[in-house]
C-alpha cells in the first residue's frame, strides 16, 4: 500500500463486529524480522480503519515507523473471559501506518469519542496529544461467531490487496 491509495471500507457487518471491542491485539514483525505482539486499545475511524496511540519510541511504534509507508500486520479482536459456545471476534490483516497531518484532527477526533474519558484527565489527554496516532487500514477480515454455529466463520477480502 503506498499513500493515497486506498481500500474500500469493509461492509457494515464487520465493521459492526469491529466497533464492538476496544483492545487490538497487533502482530507485526520487528527490525530484526523477528514476529512480536503488542496489545493496544482502538477507535474505529469512520472509513473503517483502527486507530490507536502509541509512542514511536516503543517497540511496536520503532518497528512500524522503520516499515515506511506503511507494514503489514495481523490483528485480532475480542471480549476477555468468553465460553466456546460464545466465541466472538475478529482476525484481520492489513497495513498500519502513521496518520498524516491531514488526518490527524478527524483521528484524533474519533479516539476521543470512543474514550471520552481520556479527554476529561489531564494527564491522559497530555499523552494523547503527544502520542502518534496510527491507522491499521484493514484488507482482510474473518468474523468467528460460535453463537451462530460451532466455527462459524465469515470473510471478507478487498479487492485487489496486497498479499
Amino acid at each position: 500500500m503506498t499513500d493515497g491509495e486506498t481500500v474500500p471500507s469493509p461492509p457494515a457487518p464487520y465493521l459492526q463486529a469491529l466497533a464492538g471491542h476496544s483492545t487490538l491485539n497487533l502482530a507485526y514483525v520487528d527490525d530484526r524480522g523477528g514476529p512480536q505482539a503488542c496489545a493496544v486499545f482502538y477507535a474505529l475511524s469512520d472509513a473503517g480503519t483502527l486507530l490507536f496511540l502509541s509512542s514511536p519510541s516503543t517497540a511496536h511504534g520503532a518497528a512500524l515507523v522503520g516499515q515506511s509507508p506503511a507494514a503489514r500486520v495481523a490483528f485480532t479482536v475480542q471480549a476477555d473471559r468468553q465460553t466456546w459456545t460464545t466465541i466472538r471476534g475478529v482476525q484481520g490483516r492489513g497495513a498500519c501506518r502513521r496518520v498524516g497531518e491531514g488526518g490527524l484532527e478527524a483521528a484524533r477526533a474519533a479516539y476521543l469519542r470512543a474514550f471520552p474519558y481520556v479527554a476529561e484527565d489531564p494527564r491522559l489527554a497530555k499523552a494523547v496529544g503527544s502520542a502518534a496516532l496510527w491507522e491499521v487500514v484493514p484488507d482482510w477480515l474473518r468474523v468467528i461467531d460460535n453463537a451462530k454455529g460451532f466455527g462459524h466463520k465469515e470473510e471478507w477480502e478487498a479487492a485487489g490487496r496486497v498479499r
